[in-house]
């Protein structure tokens, strides 16, 4: 059988083609009389719109682009907290009739070819995923006019609108708790400084020990598993009398685990650790880790909504969410 075409459509119903365009593309300029004809004809043909034609009168294509930074590192694919992101701004934009475009931006190659992919008018928006530092595709893609958001406050300053996880309050909480355990020499393992969760984790650390007599312990890492083994053992290095250690996120607190383990110290007797995130490996670490659990799903539901809003034509103010500790055995 041929596709059903909306010169059918218009027949079938006795209106004009124009009638059936309007109402197919979601206009308001028709009666309800008419629009109901148009609906009934369009149900007994099962004629579905061409998205192409569609597309050309709406100005709309009813897709959006999710673009995620990945570092050199390969973090993207290391991390379980990017799949849990994606997927769940994925449904939330879904579910909204919206097509999905997952493009990765690591290189300057990729950027330009992200460039020109949104340029050229394939998407209606774009979702920001992971910016590093001075990244300068979000003030490309701002230029361009499409409306963009960014899951996590971005590190430059262009005017686009986010929603984050309280970073500070969290990290605040994770030393607090190690302060009033009696821990004297509480190091940390920064995640990379040209991100703003790593930034405001590392802050909070600083301020939440400031004023109580205890010195910074600082070892950089860059979220991944190994970067946590290899930041352990600098700590260890640097201050052997260490009893704790706050880690900016949880795949670096399991690697400072593992370095401490073959380091012949116990966890939580001689060295307290305390993560970030609360992904499910967390749970079954050997012992349990604590943790800082931060919204990471809900975060990625509330950019999404941020998109949504803006291709509505609406307002985007960011969002902020709390981040709650989670206390299990190696803390």
């Amino acid at each position: 059988m041929k596709r059903p075409t909306l010169e059918a459509v218009a027949a079938r119903a006795g209106v004009s083609k124009s009638s059936v365009s309007r109402v197919v593309n979601g206009q308001a300029t028709v009666t309800p009389e008419i629009r109901e004809l148009v609906m009934r004809a369009v149900k007994e043909l099962g004629y579905v719109p061409n998205p192409a034609a569609r597309s050309l009168v709406t100005q709309r294509t009813d897709a959006v682009a999710v673009i995620v930074s990945d570092p050199p590192a390969g973090l993207v694919s290391d991390d379980p907290m990017f799949s849990m992101v994606v997927r769940a701004a994925s449904r939330e934009l879904e579910a909204a009739g919206k097509q999905v475009v997952l493009m990765l931006a690591g290189s300057p190659e990729s950027h330009r070819r992200v460039e020109r992919f949104v340029s050229a008018g394939h998407v209606d928006g774009v979702m920001l995923v992971s910016m590093h530092g001075a990244d300068p595709l979000p003030a490309v893609l701002a230029r361009l006019g499409l409306p963009v958001v960014s899951h996590g406050r971005l590190g430059v300053p262009v005017d686009v609108p986010y929603a984050d996880n309280d970073n500070l309050g969290g990290a605040a909480q994770a030393v607090r708790h190690l302060l009033e355990q009696g821990r004297r020499r509480i190091a940390t393992i920064a995640g990379p400084l040209d991100m703003t969760a790593s930034q405001e984790r590392l802050t909070a650390y600083r301020e939440t020990l400031r004023g109580t007599g205890r010195r910074s312990i600082v070892a950089l890492g860059d979220f991944t598993r190994v970067s946590g083994v290899e930041a352990m053992r600098q700590l260890l290095q640097d201050d052997p009398a260490l009893d704790a250690v706050f880690a900016a996120n949880d795949l670096m607190a399991i690697g400072a685990l593992r370095t401490l383990r073959e380091a012949g110290r116990r966890v939580p007797d001689d060295v307290a650790v305390v993560g970030y995130d609360d992904i499910e490996a967390s749970l079954y670490t050997d012992p349990p880790l604590t943790t800082v659990r931060s919204p990471m799903g809900d975060q990625a539901v509330a950019t999404a909504r941020l998109l949504l809003g803006l291709l509505e034509g609406g307002p985007a103010d960011s969002v902020v969410l709390p981040a709650e500790l989670v206390v299990r055995e190696s803390a």
